[in-house]
């Protein structure tokens, strides 16, 4: 009875405007800066393909459970366009999981961020996209508090790190790559079958590389769950279908809030803590993304105070 509900709330979502898709999207991204906490935890239990493998399987079997339907009405193009999408996932997930283990969670997640410089470079490099003046602007501010968060005074990189960076860059053509595959096919059959391929993913090269098993601990147990349900099966799915309904730019500056997240998460549970010079980058991220969300425009004196004043829903 629930599944049902559940699934055709889903069905019923009409009316998605970009605010809307953008708001779905920050509730994406502070699922996803808890991510880094849950593999943490799972990597002391669990090798890197394993955890990958469960990770993905899990919420491939339990949203394929809610959206059955969806799922058995697939055609061939969705099916493709998931094996395309979840391979990308999986590369990325694989060499951010094996970088996690030679840094923090805090720099993980700041530097992880650097896909919101990727994001529009991409764009402009291969599609000829000239980004606005605000998201222009926002991504410089961004950038600037990514640095500040991110960059120690001799400048170097541990290996940690840059795979950390691939991993953001994996993750800017991820971006990219879903918004041009979800406006053509079912979104959330398309996201069920991204998680579904990269967990195969997974599976096939624990087997071959690792020793894989299923959570034996408490702790593993819910570093296992949290990962597939709140960050994996709600996370990327969420993410498929609001992608539809705002910009691969917009989408990028959003997740730059991923690492304020990240080190809200790793202090509160494994006490981590910032510089004052990377409290100060977490700020200018905040600026950078609402320098590109919000139309000023729309907070003139006039608008707000004048006779011509319509309200938000008119």
């Amino acid at each position: 009875m629930k599944r049902n509900k559940m699934a055709g709330a889903v069905n019923g979502i009409e009316g998605m405007t970009q605010l809307r898709a953008d708001f779905l999207m920050l509730i994406v991204t502070m699922l996803w800066g808890s991510s880094y906490l849950f593999m943490s935890l799972g990597l002391e239990t669990f090798q890197t393909f394993n955890l990958v493998a469960l990770r993905f399987g899990l919420a491939f079997l339990l949203a394929g459970l809610v959206f059955y339907r969806r799922v058995l009405r697939a055609d061939f193009k969705t099916i493709f366009y998931g094996f395309v999408l979840g391979s990308i996932l999986f590369l990325l997930m694989s060499v951010v999981t094996i970088g996690l283990t030679y840094t923090t969670i805090s720099n993980a997640g700041f530097l992880f961020s650097l896909s919101v410089v990727f994001v529009p470079l991409l764009l402009a490099i291969f599609f000829r996209k000239k980004p606005e003046r605000k998201v222009a602007f926002g991504v410089c501010i961004a950038f600037i508090g990514i640095a500040l968060l991110t960059l120690n005074h001799t400048l170097t990189v541990n290996t940690g790190d840059f795979l950390i960076i691939l991993g953001a860059f994996c993750y800017a053509t991820l971006i990219i790559v879903t918004d041009k595959l979800t406006k053509n096919v079912d979104s959330i059959t398309l996201g069920i079958f991204q998680l579904g391929f990269a967990g195969a993913w997974g599976l096939i090269f624990s087997f071959v590389f690792e020793t894989p098993h299923l959570p034996n601990t408490t702790e593993s147990w819910v570093a296992i769950l949290c990962l597939s349900i709140l960050c994996s099966a709600i996370g990327f799915i969420g993410q498929a279908y609001a992608q539809k309904y705002t910009t691969p730019t917009h989408t990028g500056l959003i997740f730059s809030l991923e690492p304020v997240f990240a080190a809200l998460f790793a202090f509160l549970f494994v006490n981590e803590t910032l510089s004052a010079k990377g409290y100060v980058g977490a700020i200018l991220i905040l600026i950078g993304v609402l320098a590109a969300e919000i139309d000023f425009k729309k907070f003139s004196i006039k608008k707000l105070f004048g006779k011509t004043v319509n309200s938000p829903e008119a």
